[in-house]
């Protein structure tokens, strides 16, 4: 049997129920620890939720990855038509770490009724294009059906301000280019309502059938604005960006999907300082409280040491003894961290009794997304730290001589 373990636990078997001054500390302590335990993984499940929401959400509409040429990629209208080989198609598909390649094409243009109208960008996708990718942001109606190219599917911010519903006939309106005077219009009908909760998707996309676009633009049926290539995982693979890469021709470029929305992932890469101030506080004061508890327990039983010195006990046994009786004390201020921690995630997850506002975060309720790896790390780096920065104070023990100790009852 393990020495140090037996008499921690022993220790703590008899500290039960008594009101001593080390009783109180330690009470203490484990709240503090079960505190930062909790908001350490509060932090972490909404910050992470909120990432992947966002980029969920862009993936959607853009794709993990966009190909084309480089003139386009100046602008997010699609200028110059893309032609990729069909081997080439089919070589991308097969790469590890797709899932999806849809050819799209952009244009700019105008919606307008009777009494208002807004600017759009239409996205026109082709009949092959898997509209489930959307299916959480559908509000009413349907999608675009392929043998109808005027149907179209719109915000639900771009209805409310048009004063567009379901079934409703507007006119677009579109140039080719500046020199152009007057416009092609397009009569298009309102099929499918969709609210992403994500402002620069909700202000103009309007998503449409390709062949209107193509037709625009005086391009062929095999012509399209762009690919958007589709991966499982919503983080960047660079490994995956440069076998895109090396796959295309010299003319065309490949842009992630952090490079699209520059700000945004800035704005969500500076949350991540969030969990790493939260943990770095929160693991300073549960340290401290720890510490002030293991003090006050060596010096109550000072005694008890001076004895176990007399006995032979080396100072190594005794270290070991106070910080096994502070792991008691750190396992179950994690224990109860923990519990309160996951009844957050889960009362979020299926509550939903957070909202936020949408114009700032993005979303409409605060997401939250919980990964057994950065679970289990999180929870082995807040003990092994914990326990490792207990060395200090243990090494009080040292100074203790037996003969002073045991002089006085």
């Amino acid at each position: 049997m393990n020495i140090a373990f037996f008499i921690a636990n022993r220790l703590r078997q008899i500290g039960r129920g008594k009101k001593t001054v080390s009783a109180r500390i330690i009470t203490i302590a484990t709240a503090a620890v079960a505190i930062g335990t909790a908001m350490i993984l509060i932090t972490l499940v909404t910050v992470t939720g909120l990432q992947e929401a966002i980029e969920n959400k862009t993936a959607a509409f853009n794709g993990h990855y966009s190909i084309s040429t480089f003139s386009n990629h100046n602008s997010k209208l699609s200028l110059t038509p893309v032609g990729v080989p069909q081997s080439i198609k089919e070589q991308l598909r097969a790469l590890e770490g797709v899932v999806g390649l849809e050819g799209v094409a952009y244009k700019g243009g105008l919606l307008k009724t009777d009494t208002s109208f807004e600017g759009i960008l239409l996205k026109g996708v082709a009949a092959t294009f898997d509209w489930s990718k959307l299916e959480d942001f559908l509000v009413q109606g349907r999608y675009p059906s392929a043998a109808q190219s005027n149907e179209i599917l719109i915000s639900q911010r771009l209805a409310n301000r048009l004063a567009l519903a379901l079934d409703d006939r507007v006119l677009g309106y579109f140039q080719k280019d500046a020199r152009q005077r007057v416009p092609n219009t397009r009569r298009f009908i309102v099929v499918g309502i969709y609210n992403s909760g994500f402002p620069e998707v909700d202000n103009t996309y309007v998503l449409g059938s390709i062949a209107q676009i193509q037709g625009l633009n005086k391009w062929s049926a095999s012509e399209v604005g762009a690919y958007e290539v589709f991966a499982p995982k919503t983080l960047d693979d660079p490994k995956l960006l440069q076998t895109i890469y090396n796959s295309l021709p010299m003319d065309l470029d490949v842009i992630p999907l952090k490079e699209q929305y520059p700000s945004i992932f800035q704005w969500m890469a500076l949350l991540d300082y969030n969990i790493i101030i939260i943990l770095v506080v929160m693991t300073i004061v549960g340290v401290i409280n720890m510490a002030t508890a293991l003090l006050i327990m060596i010096f109550e039983r000072s005694r008890m040491i001076g004895l176990l010195k007399t006995l032979g006990s080396s100072n190594l046994l005794i270290h070991r003894i106070f910080l096994t009786n502070g792991g008691f004390i750190l396992l179950r201020g994690l224990f109860w961290g923990n519990a309160i921690g996951l009844l957050f995630y889960f009362g979020q997850r299926y509550g939903q009794w957070i909202t936020l506002d949408p114009i700032t975060y993005f979303v409409e309720v605060a997401p939250v997304s919980l990964h057994f790896g950065f679970w289990l790390m999180m929870n082995l780096l807040l003990l092994g730290v914990s326990l490792l920065m207990l060395w200090f104070p243990v090494m009080i023990v040292s100074k203790i001589s037996p003969t002073k100790a045991l002089k006085f009852k």
